[in-house]
């Protein structure tokens, strides 16, 4: 199947633990009168088409409506399934792990739930019970994105240098302190400024703060 001939739709978003998958029915026509299928995942903070994994073809069938016809009937669990498998596959071929991305998504996920939803909000003023939580989303938010200017291949060394070769399984209970003790590590690497200062910027410019957020995290990508 030639990536040239392919076509994609959109087929379901699958959680994973903290990570979210798009999942794609990929068909494209294999001679004159066959067509083959397969499904490709890709997770919600890809940034190259290296971070996908798929399924063999599994569909043959005389034609794309048909195949359409048939990965309708299938439900989530198996679709699930597929993706489990697809991962099971990716890994054991030595495919990518997808480090960075599941820390931007570990280090996303705290930003919200320390600063809450300020930026759909007015700023918050001078209350400094809200200043040093949204203080605290920022300094994270900085970590993240100093991870995503970092090769994956080099984020992986610096990780594996950082926890003395200890591996982290980010289905095992352990998960939360290691990626602390990465997150923690590359902090320190960073000016950062202290809370007093980064307030008074923060209140003459908190229009900027604001677009700086939610462009990492609404919509995904660097500001």
């Amino acid at each position: 199947m030639t990536r040239s001939a392919e076509r994609r739709r959109s087929v379901a978003f699958l959680e994973d633990g903290d990570d979210r998958w798009a999942c794609f029915l990929v068909t494209a026509p294999v001679g004159r009168d066959r067509w083959h299928g397969y499904f490709a995942f890709r997770p919600s903070h890809s940034e190259v088409p290296e971070d996908e994994v798929r399924t063999t073809e599994i569909f043959v069938e005389a034609s794309e409506a048909e195949i359409h016809e048939k990965a309708r009937g299938l439900g989530r669990p198996l679709l699930r399934g597929l993706l489990d498998s697809a991962l099971h596959t990716s890994a054991r071929r030595g495919g990518p792990t997808h480090l960075r991305g599941r820390f931007r998504t570990l280090l996303a996920r705290d930003s919200r739930e320390i600063a809450g939803t300020w930026t759909d909000e007015e700023a918050p003023g001078e209350d400094m019970e809200r200043l040093r939580s949204v203080y605290e989303s920022y300094r994270l938010d900085q970590v993240a994105h100093l991870i995503c200017l970092v090769e994956p291949d080099a984020f992986e060394a610096a990780v594996d240098s950082i926890l003395d070769g200890e591996r982290i399984d980010f289905r095992a209970s352990d998960r939360v302190q290691f990626a602390r003790m990465v997150v923690d590590h590359l902090e320190r690497l960073l000016p950062l400024p202290d809370f007093e200062t980064w307030t008074r910027d923060f209140l003459e410019y908190p229009d900027v703060y604001r677009l700086y957020a939610h462009t990492l995290h609404r919509e995904g990508r660097l500001p």
